[in-house]
C-alpha cells in the first residue's frame, strides 16, 4: 500500500494534521475510511475545492475508503469561515439542486466500483433532517463549551464586527456530528479539507473523543496562493468552475495553461497525478526552455482531461491552435468557438457592414481605427486566419463562421472577435 503521508507530503500538500505520528500507525495498520464535506453554496464546485477533492482520491489510490460529503444539511446554513457578513441563505429547492449537481461532480473523481475501498457519496441532510431540536442541543450541543467556540477565528472575527447569528453560530456543531455521524456509521477516522476548516474539523475530532472515547484523526491541505498575489482560482470574469456551463473547457484550460512560471511546478503537484521523475523533468524544462510553456501545457492538458474529458481536451487544443492559424475555423464547434471568443476582446454588432478597420477598432483589439488601418497596411491584420490587406474591405455573410461569428488577428499572438446579432 503506498504511503499515502509521503506522497502528500513531497506534493507538498499537507498543512495541518492533530497527530501526524498517530496517523501515520493508523495508516500502517491497514485502510482505514477518510471523508471530505463539500457544501452546495453555489451550483458548482470550483478548482479551490478540487485541491480537497484530490487529496479524498488519493487516499483511494493508495487503497482507503473514501466517503464524499455533500451538505443537504450544512448547506442550508452556511458556514461562517472567511466571511465578514452574514450569508444570504439560500432556498431548500435551490440547496436540493445544487446538491444533485455537486454529487455528480465529486462521482467523477472517485471510484465506486465494489470492493473493499470502494467510495461512498453522503449528504449529512440524511441524518440531520431527522433529530429533533431538543435531540440535537441535548445530545451533540452539552458537548461544546461556548467559550472554545467564541475563540475560534472564524467566530471572534464577526464578534468584532457586525457579529454572526445563532445560525451561523451552529455551523460548527453541526459539521462536527457529521464526523460523528460518519464514524458510527461507517467508521471513518480521517476527515480532510483546506485550512480554513481546521477549527470545524477538530471540533469534530473533540467530539467523537468526547462521546465515544475514541481519538481519530484531522488533517487539512495548503489553500492555494498564486505568486503574483492574485488570488488562486480567480479570471478577470470570476471564479474558475468546474462546471462547462459557468466556465467552459476552454477558459478552463486556458486558465492552466497561462500559469505564472513560479506556480506551475506546484499546481502540478497538488492537481494532477504526474510522478516526482516526471515533474523534475517538467521543472528543469521550466528553467531551461521557460517559452516553451511544457510544463503549462502538461497541467493545462491533464487538468482539462481530468474534470471535462478527452473529446473536450482535444475540442479545445484544436480551437487553441486554429485561433493562431494552424488549424481550420470552419471545423470548430460552434460552442467551442463561442467559449473562445468570450476569453478575448471582442464586438457584438446588429448587422454587418462596417468594415474590417471599423471591427478591428471596435473590437478593443488596436486602440483606435488608425491603428487598426496601420495594421492592415503593415500586412499584421486577419480576419479567419486570412490576411487583410485593403483598409476598405467589409465583411460580408461569406465570412461568418456558424451564420454569426468572425474572428480577428493581429500579428502572431493578439486576438479578437465579432459576434454579429
Amino acid at each position: 500500500m503506498t504511503d499515502i503521508l509521503d506522497e502528500l507530503e513531497w506534493r507538498d500538500v499537507t498543512a495541518q494534521t492533530t497527530d501526524i505520528d498517530a496517523l501515520r500507525e493508523a495508516l500502517s495498520k491497514g485502510p482505514i475510511t477518510v471523508y471530505a464535506g463539500f457544501d452546495p453554496t453555489a451550483p458548482s464546485l470550483h478548482v479551490g475545492n478540487l485541491a480537497t477533492l484530490l487529496i479524498l482520491t488519493r487516499f483511494q489510490r493508495a487503497g482507503h475508503r473514501p466517503i464524499g460529503l455533500v451538505g443537504g444539511a450544512t448547506g442550508l446554513i452556511g458556514d461562517p469561515s472567511g466571511r465578514s457578513t452574514e450569508r444570504v441563505l439560500n432556498t431548500s429547492e435551490v440547496v436540493a439542486e445544487w446538491v444533485s449537481r455537486i454529487r455528480v461532480q465529486v462521482e467523477r473523481f472517485l471510484s465506486f466500483e465494489g470492493g473493499p475501498n470502494a467510495a461512498e457519496l453522503v449528504s449529512n441532510l440524511d441524518w440531520t433532517a431527522e433529530m429533533s431540536a431538543i435531540d440535537f442541543l441535548r445530545d451533540i450541543g452539552k458537548h461544546f463549551p461556548v467559550n472554545r467556540m467564541l475563540a475560534r477565528e472564524a467566530v471572534s472575527a464577526r464578534l468584532g464586527g457586525d457579529g454572526l447569528s445563532y445560525t451561523e453560530f451552529s455551523y460548527q456543531i453541526l459539521q462536527s456530528n457529521d464526523y460523528l455521524e460518519l464514524y458510527r456509521r461507517h467508521g471513518c477516522t480521517l476527515q480532510v479539507g483546506g485550512t480554513d476548516q481546521w477549527g470545524n474539523i477538530t471540533a469534530g475530532v473533540d467530539l467523537i473523543r468526547r462521546v465515544e472515547g475514541v481519538h481519530v484523526h484531522a488533517l487539512t491541505g495548503h489553500l492555494i496562493t498564486k505568486a503574483d498575489g492574485t488570488k488562486f482560482g480567480k479570471t478577470a470574469g470570476g471564479a474558475v468552475w468546474l462546471d462547462p456551463a459557468l466556465t467552459s473547457p476552454y477558459a478552463f484550460y486556458q486558465y492552466w495553461l497561462n500559469a505564472d512560471d513560479r506556480d506551475v511546478i506546484r499546481f502540478l503537484k497538488v492537481f494532477t497525478f504526474r510522478g516526482r521523475e516526471e515533474i523534475e523533468a517538467l521543472e528543469k524544462a521550466v528553467a531551461d526552455r521557460p517559452f516553451a510553456r511544457e510544463a503549462q501545457r502538461t497541467l493545462a492538458e491533464d487538468l482539462t482531461t481530468m474534470v471535462h474529458g478527452s473529446d473536450e481536451l482535444a475540442a479545445v487544443v484544436a480551437a487553441s491552435k486554429a485561433l493562431f492559424g494552424q488549424g481550420s475555423l470552419d471545423e470548430l464547434p460552434a460552442s467551442t468557438l463561442a467559449a473562445a471568443l468570450a476569453e478575448v476582446p471582442k464586438a457584438t454588432v446588429p448587422a454587418l457592414g462596417a468594415t474590417f478597420v471599423d471591427l478591428l477598432a471596435d473590437s478593443g483589439l488596436v486602440e483606435s481605427k488608425s491603428a487598426a488601418r496601420r495594421a492592415v497596411k503593415e500586412g499584421g491584420a486577419y480576419l479567419n486566419n486570412v490576411k487583410i490587406t485593403d483598409e476598405t474591405h467589409t465583411p460580408s455573410a461569406d465570412d461568418l463562421l456558424h451564420g454569426r461569428f468572425m474572428v480577428l488577428r493581429r500579428g502572431k499572438k493578439s486576438i479578437g472577435g465579432v459576434e454579429v446579432g
